[in-house]
């Protein structure tokens, strides 16, 4: 029944999310919509999973809650930051830099939401991630410590998405 179970929903969240998202984006909750997005849920996944050979195994949703929470956080916060950067700092006195973080993740998917973390938070772009996956290149629209950034990344970021993958 499992190997059904598994063969029709390789995953079951994301046919969860898939559904509720199709739902939400209509703007009238009807059974019709509902049933389509369930479909799509299923077939969304289903299609999709040879490219997902392996799933996360210790995926903590109620830190993935508390880590969304920080990084929208973050966000707000930076986007005030650029905001008077751009406002009071001229072009000459920006002190842009690339910065290489080390990484200590592994799974594919941690780093796939540090890079997205870091391009959706104002004033740093992922820019490019090594071969071994073991570096991640970021770019800082200004600041003047480029080691304080790194360790930043590391400590506010990347030690809470270990967390939710262990």
């Amino acid at each position: 029944m499992t190997r059904a179970f598994n063969w029709l929903l390789p995953h079951p969240f994301l046919t969860l999310l898939l559904a509720i998202v199709w739902t939400l984006l209509q703007n009238e909750v009807s059974a019709g919509m509902v049933v389509f997005g369930i479909i799509l849920g299923i077939i969304i996944p289903w299609s999709t999973s040879v490219w997902w050979p392996d799933t996360p195994k210790g995926f903590r949703l109620g830190k993935m809650f508390s880590y969304s929470l920080i990084v929208i956080w973050d966000i707000i916060v930076a986007n005030i930051e650029v905001a008077w950067i751009v406002l009071t700092v001229p072009n000459a006195k920006l002190k842009p830099a690339w910065i290489v973080v080390p990484l200590e993740l592994r799974e594919p998917e941690a780093i796939t939401i540090l890079a997205g973390t870091i391009t959706l938070t104002p004033g740093t772009v992922s820019s490019d991630l090594s071969d071994e996956g073991h570096s991640l290149l970021v770019h800082v629209l200004h600041t003047d410590d480029p080691d304080g950034v790194r360790d930043e990344i590391k400590t506010r970021y990347e030690r809470r998405l270990k967390e939710i993958f262990s």
